[in-house]
């Protein structure tokens, strides 16, 4: 393992920014930390609120993750109100928290680890405690002891598997003050703990053991096909994307009986060659590799047990016997193994594996679905390195059970933000590069939910999904290109957004283009044009959506972007008003013919929207101009003041009016018109 400490980026920091530079670094290496794993302290003397000297102990706090932590992240506490606790023999874990919350310097700073006491007690100024793939390779072993000792020597002490709290701090304590010349002490099933008098030593020593197990463990793989021959191999990459667009949606509608869940597809080669493996199945039916993981991974994951993973209906029938089975096992197991007062959790997968296809992860969001692949992608390596150094093993399924639903450990769910009106929701828009579309995308994404941008143009809308990821702070917008005119390009595209997100839930068809002349002018490439895009285009997405949906089978909403050109038409603009009045008549027939399905159909008809359009170009601009024979600088101005309320149409007009239509303020809505036109009398629904 490759160490990242820099001394030119080190030098200058000391006290807590010196901690935030080691945990980050700690948390840039996958290998050692993921997605809020793992802890950091350290020790300093400052001052409390009165003034007086005290010793300080700074522990990460609950929850935060060590590769994007600040130093608000950290909790300080009086470490001199903390010795004391080593000479108690038990404390609950509610004493114990209690007690923690009341030696806290700082009553704003986040809630101190459950951990806080072993590092306490521990005397070193700085510790650093890692999940370490490597290290848990060899704890979840048969043989975890003999193995350690037979790498590390007397210079490594292993303390037995206790979930965190405050026995195992007073373990881990006994143990130094026993041994006071290790090197560090590796808890079971759990990770490694190292300290130093400085950060550099305590973050070294950790690069220096992990490398040292990683060798043993490369040595005992070299060769080797632990998990036996491959019978199911990964199906070539187009059948296997194809195969995988057509179950997600079957398989989101499964695992979202009870909340909706977004998706997460993974198909890399390593993976498929572990899943077609003779003992996948068997092995990967254990357990987590750390506890801490139960939390977005759930005990096991689901294991399609399937022949043919090539034959997508086949495949379905499987998947749904399998999920029958898995969520049968999960009531066992929470039967047998529940303490009293709790509540069983959903009982759907978070991890589902499918041989020959690769792997869904499950989540409330994508960041969600993105921790349960990640901490996946790193289970099945260490599943198995265990399994040829000698057998995998993990805690019995008691303590599993126990540490799924221990109050301590999903505390940490209680600090995620609230879900907002639109999480959960997937949402793809057509014609996103525009005004109208990016001003749509920005408000879903605004509104939580997870958003697939399609246009012709892709430079130009994936520098759209960037700026909308920048300001969301995470993946919630993907850009794909897609033609609505070409009917495989349409397949292809509604292909890559299953495969992004897992689904559909709103479809927003946006997509047009405005072509201007008299009747007696218009040429037939222009009035064809239109119509493409216009009418064509909107029949094929709406067939793709509808046909997602319907896989689902947990309803939908279709927005179209329809124009009050349809309710009353101008002068020149034949061409796009006939294909919008298609476009708008092929909505209404899909409301009468998806009802039943719970797809509601609704449209908007919004007028001229000037800002970044590209419906109203330099020449539309002129021609407009000529027609109402006033200048090309005072059309906008014009087009504002013929509306009874004399006011400007903009594309967030438009993106409100679509979000109420999606939303469940609407749900007893369809076949409806939505006039954004500031007020048009010629223009009123009829």
């Amino acid at each position: 393992m490759k160490s990242l400490w820099s001394d030119k980026t080190a030098k200058g920091l000391s006290g807590l920014d010196l901690v935030v530079y080691t945990s980050r670094i700690i948390g840039a290496n996958t290998n050692l930390v993921l997605w809020g794993g793992g802890n950091s302290s350290i020790k300093t003397v400052g001052k409390d609120h009165t003034g007086k000297k005290t010793s300080i102990l700074w522990i990460k706090g609950s929850g935060s993750d060590m590769r994007t932590i600040a130093p608000k992240n950290f909790t300080p506490l009086r470490l001199d109100e903390l010795l004391p606790l080593k000479k108690r023999k038990e404390m609950s874990d509610d004493a114990m928290v209690d007690y923690q919350m009341k030696s806290v310097l700082n009553p704003k700073a986040p809630k101190p680890s459950i951990e806080t006491l072993l590092h306490a007690f521990l005397p070193a100024k700085h510790i650093y405690h890692t999940h370490a793939d490597a290290i848990c390779t060899l704890t979840d072993t048969k043989n975890s002891r003999k193995l350690i000792k037979e790498i590390f020597g007397e210079s490594v002490a292993v303390v037995d598997y206790i979930r965190p709290g405050f026995t195992l701090s007073k373990w881990v304590s006994e143990i130094y003050e026993k041994h006071p010349n290790l090197r560090a002490i590796i808890l079971d099933k759990h990770g490694l703990i190292t300290w130093g008098d400085t950060a550099k030593e305590a973050y070294q020593m950790t690069i220096k053991l992990v490398s040292e197990a990683e060798r043993f463990t490369a040595k005992k793989l070299k060769g080797k096909q632990a998990l036996g021959p491959v019978q199911i191999k990964g199906l070539p990459q187009k059948k296997r994307r194809a195969v995988a667009a057509a179950i997600a949606p079957i398989l989101r509608g499964e695992v979202s009986q009870n909340k909706l869940m977004v998706l997460q597809y993974e198909d890399g080669p390593d993976l498929l060659k572990f899943l077609g493996s003779k003992k996948a199945q068997q092995v990967s039916q254990v357990g987590p590799f750390t506890p801490d993981h139960l939390m977005h991974t759930r005990p096991w994951p689901l294991f399609v047990e399937t022949k043919n993973p090539g034959d997508p209906q086949k495949l379905a029938d499987d998947l749904r016997k399998s999920l029958a089975a898995y969520r049968k096992r999960g009531l066992d197991y929470f039967n047998r193994y529940k303490e009293d007062g709790v509540t069983m959790l959903d009982p759907n997968p978070r991890v589902i594996l499918i041989p020959g296809l690769g792997m869904f992860t499950t989540g409330k969001d994508p960041r969600a679905a993105t921790i349960a692949h990640d901490l996946y992608m790193h289970t099945f390596p260490v599943i198995e390195a265990a399994t040829a150094i000698d057998a995998y093993k993990t805690i019995p399924m008691q303590e599993i059970c126990n540490f799924e639903y221990w109050p301590m450990e999903n505390f940490k769910l209680s600090l995620l933000p609230p879900e907002k009106a639109f999480s959960r929701k997937v949402v793809l828009i057509t014609g996103a590069a525009g005004a109208i579309g990016a001003g749509i995308a920005e408000s879903f994404v605004k509104a939580g939910a997870s958003v697939i941008l399609t246009d012709v143009m892709l430079e130009k809308t994936e520098v759209l999904a960037d700026r909308l990821n920048q300001e969301a702070g995470g993946i919630q917008a993907v850009a794909i290109e897609m033609d609505v005119t070409d009917e495989k390009e349409v397949q292809r595209g509604f292909e890559d957004a299953v495969l992004a997100f897992g689904g559909l839930d709103i479809f927003v068809s946006n997509a047009g283009i405005a072509r201007t002349a008299s009747v007696d002018n218009l040429s037939l490439k222009d009035w064809e044009a239109s119509l493409s895009v216009n009418a064509t285009g909107h029949l094929l997405t709406s067939q793709a959506a509808l046909k997602v949906m319907k896989a689902q089978k947990l309803g939908g909403s279709i927005v179209v972007v329809t124009t009050k050109n349809v309710l009353a038409p101008g002068k020149d603009f034949g061409a796009y008003s006939a294909s919008k009045a298609a476009q708008t008549q092929l909505a209404r027939i899909m409301a009468i013919e998806n009802a039943p399905e719970g797809i509601r159909v609704n449209m908007v008809t919004p007028d001229g929207i000037f800002e970044g359009s590209g419906l109203w170009s330099k020449e539309i601009r002129e021609e407009r101009a000529k027609a109402h024979k006033i200048s090309v600088k005072d059309v906008e101005a014009f087009y504002a003041k013929r509306n009874l309320m004399q006011r400007p149409i903009y594309a967030s007009d438009v993106a409100e009016g679509v979000l109420f239509l999606a939303s469940e303020s609407a749900a007893k809505t369809t076949g409806a018109i939505l006039p954004i036109d500031g007020g048009l009398r010629e223009a009123f629904p009829r």
